[in-house]
C-alpha cells in the first residue's frame, strides 16, 4: 500500500470504521448523481483507488432520458464525441455499500472538465452555484428534507397494477393509518435493515412514521447544510431501495404509485442564516416575520412554478398535485395549513421556516432544492412581496400549479431569468429530456385507453 493511500485511509470516518472493523476493505466505487438522481459511476479494487488521480466518465450520461434512451442535441457542438468528465471524489462523503457482500466504500464524486471548470450538467454543481450565490450574500440557506416512500410487493411485470406489500400478520398493508405503530411494525424487519444501513453508513434518522398511504413511509432528516443534505437524500435512496430487497419487497420514489393512494413527496423545510451571526434572517429581535422571510415567500411564489419540471420531472408527478390527499395543487401560502404549497410550521422564532410541499420525491434532490433555493434567493435579492396569506381549506383556488408535465416544460422554457441563475446549458439539456420523456410517454396506448374506449367509441 502506498503512503497516500495509506493518508486517506487513516482519515476514514468513524461510521465506517465501525462498520468495516477488522475487515479488509474489497471495493471502492466512485459514483456521482445522474440527472435523475441515479447513481453513476465506476467500480474498482480497494489497492487501486487513489483519490489524488484522475477517474473519467464520458459527457454522455447527461443525454439519456429515464428509459435510456439517447437525446439528440444538434445545439451541442460535438455532442456524439463522448468527451471524458473528471471524477473529484469528495472524501467528505466516504460511506460505507453496507447491502454489499464485500466491505465496499462509496465516495461521491463532483464533475469537472478537463480544464478544471465544474462540469454544468452536474446536479451537484448546479446547487454549489445556487449555494455560491447565498454565500456571495453574506446568507447560509439551511433546509431539512422529509422523504416519503412506499414499500410495494415486487411487480415484475408492468402491466400489473401496484399492490401494497404483506406484512408479518400476512395481510396486505392497508390506507388511511397515518401515524399508525402498527402498520410501521407490519414491516418491521425493513425498517430495521435501513436503520441498520443508515447507522452504517453514518446518515442521521430524525423521525419515521407510517403515511397515510397502504405501506407508504415518511423518514425525516436533520436540518443542516443544503449539499450535505441532498448527499444525504441520495444515499438513502439507494439504501432504502436495497433494505427492501433484502427483506423481499420493493421500495419505490415514484410520485404516485397507485391510483387510489396518496402520492409521495419531498417537503422541504428551508431557512437562512447570516453567515457571521449564524442568526436566523426569518425573525427579527422582536421574535416577528422579517421583511427577507416575506421576500422568501414571494420568490417562491413568483419563480417555483417556472422551474417545476425540476420538482415534478415526469409525467406520473403531476399525477400526485391533482388535488386531495394531502397534496397541494396551488402556490398559496399560510401558517400551518397543508392545503397550501407554501406552508409557515409552528416554530419558536430561531427556528422560522418556510415548508415548500409541492416537490416530489421522484425529485433529483439536488436539483429539487437547487430550484427551491434560488426561487427564495431572487425574491430576497428582489425584495418580492407575497401574495395575502389564505385562510382556511383551500383546493382549485389561488394561483394553481401547472396541471402536466407538457405545460410545466412551457413556462421552464420562458424563464429567463432562473434560466441565467441555473444555468442556461443545464437548462437547455434537462428540458430536451423533458421533452424527449413527454414524447415517448405520448406514444404509449395505456390499459385504460384498451379497456374504455377499444369497444366503446
Amino acid at each position: 500500500m502506498s503512503a497516500s493511500n495509506h493518508d486517506w485511509e487513516s482519515a476514514l470516518p468513524i461510521p465506517f470504521l465501525e462498520y468495516r472493523r477488522d475487515r479488509r476493505i474489497e471495493e471502492v466505487e466512485c459514483i456521482v448523481p445522474d440527472l435523475v438522481g441515479m447513481s453513476r459511476g465506476k467500480a474498482m479494487p480497494f489497492h487501486k483507488f487513489r483519490p489524488e488521480e484522475s477517474i473519467y466518465l464520458p459527457d454522455s450520461i447527461f443525454y439519456q432520458t429515464i428509459t435510456g434512451e439517447w437525446v439528440d442535441m444538434p445545439d451541442i457542438v460535438g455532442q456524439w464525441v463522448e468527451g471524458d468528465m473528471l471524477l473529484r471524489p469528495d472524501m467528505s462523503t466516504v460511506s460505507a455499500a453496507p447491502w454489499a457482500e464485500d466491505v465496499t466504500l462509496q465516495v461521491i464524486c463532483d464533475l469537472e472538465k478537463r480544464s478544471g471548470e465544474p462540469v454544468p450538467l452536474a446536479p451537484r454543481n448546479v446547487l454549489k452555484h445556487v449555494l455560491s450565490l447565498y454565500r456571495e450574500k453574506g446568507w447560509q440557506p439551511i433546509v431539512a428534507p422529509e422523504l416519503e416512500f412506499y414499500l410495494v410487493g415486487p411487480n415484475v411485470d408492468p402491466n400489473q397494477p401496484i399492490e401494497p406489500p404483506t406484512g408479518r400478520t400476512g395481510r396486505r398493508g392497508a390506507g388511511r393509518q397515518a401515524y399508525s405503530m402498527v402498520a410501521i411494525d407490519e414491516y418491521g424487519p425493513v425498517i430495521d435493515t435501513i436503520y441498520d444501513f443508515a447507522e452504517a453508513q453514518g446518515l442521521a434518522i430524525d423521525t419515521l412514521i407510517q403515511e397515510g398511504g397502504a405501506g407508504q413511509i415518511e423518514m425525516n432528516l436533520l436540518h443542516g447544510d443544503p449539499l450535505e443534505l441532498a448527499d444525504q437524500v441520495f444515499y438513502f435512496k439507494r439504501a432504502i431501495r436495497e433494505a427492501a430487497l433484502r427483506n423481499g419487497n420493493f421500495a419505490t420514489f415514484m410520485a404516485k404509485p397507485m391510483r387510489d393512494e396518496p402520492g409521495s413527496s419531498m417537503h422541504l423545510h428551508q431557512s437562512v442564516r447570516d453567515v457571521k451571526t449564524g442568526k436566523n434572517l426569518f425573525s427579527g429581535p422582536d421574535g416577528e416575520p422579517t421583511a427577507l422571510f416575506m421576500h422568501f415567500i414571494g420568490g417562491s411564489q413568483r419563480y417555483v412554478p417556472q422551474m417545476m419540471p425540476l420538482l415534478a420531472p415526469f409525467v406520473n408527478s403531476y399525477r400526485r398535485l391533482a388535488g386531495g390527499q394531502s397534496a397541494p395543487n396551488n402556490l398559496e401560502w399560510a401558517a400551518d395549513n397543508r392545503t397550501t404549497g407554501f406552508r409557515v410550521p409552528n416554530s419558536r422564532p430561531d427556528a422560522r421556516r418556510l415548508e415548500n410541499r409541492i416537490i416530489g420525491i421522484d425529485s433529483n434532490p439536488y436539483l429539487a432544492i437547487a430550484a427551491s433555493l434560488i426561487a427564495g434567493y431572487k425574491g430576497m435579492a428582489d425584495a418580492i412581496e407575497p401574495r395575502e396569506a389564505v385562510t382556511g381549506e383551500i383546493e382549485d383556488e389561488g394561483q394553481m400549479l401547472p396541471r402536466s408535465l407538457f405545460d410545466a416544460i412551457a413556462m421552464f422554457e420562458e424563464a429567463t431569468e432562473m434560466r441565467e441563475l441555473l444555468g442556461e446549458e443545464f437548462c437547455a439539456v434537462f428540458g430536451a429530456l423533458k421533452k424527449a420523456e413527454f414524447s415517448e410517454f405520448q406514444r404509449e396506448i395505456s390499459p385504460w385507453e384498451r379497456e374504455h374506449l377499444l369497444l366503446n367509441v
